[in-house]
């Protein structure tokens, strides 16, 4: 099933979530994403039919292995793209924003490349800070 972006972030609200709190209920992402209870059910709803997320009896939200996989890719997009806005001197606020949007439109093949460029130059200005 194909994931939009708004099922990407839901399944990264989700992921964050469960790390702050450890348990995770629709009304959470609610207040965390400031949505709706409804547009929550059916996401959740969309999210379970796709195989992304389970809902326990207790009504606590589960990712699976592949929304897991999805959230966490997501989510390293997120930071990457947010922390070197900042360290452009974009605003945290504007660049969280900007950050969100960039995650869902970025091909696999330009990110990993971009990531690999990021570590090149690190490196780079380590070495030149150990001569």
């Amino acid at each position: 099933m194909e994931i939009h972006a708004s099922g990407e972030d839901y399944l990264e609200a989700i992921l964050v979530l469960h790390k702050k709190m450890g348990t995770v209920r629709s009304v959470d992402v609610a207040r965390h994403m400031e949505v709706s209870k409804p547009s929550v059910c059916h996401a959740v709803a969309t999210l379970k039919k796709g195989g992304f997320l389970l809902m326990d009896g207790d009504h606590f939200l589960h990712l699976t292995d592949l929304g897991r996989e999805v959230a966490e890719a997501t989510y390293e997009k997120h930071r990457f793209f947010t922390d070197r806005l900042i360290e452009a001197g974009v605003d945290p606020e504007t660049a969280e924003r900007d950050a969100c949007r960039i995650e869902h439109v970025i091909s696999k093949e330009t990110f990993e490349r971009l990531k690999a460029a990021r570590k090149l130059s690190e490196k780079a200005v380590i070495s030149s800070d150990e001569s």
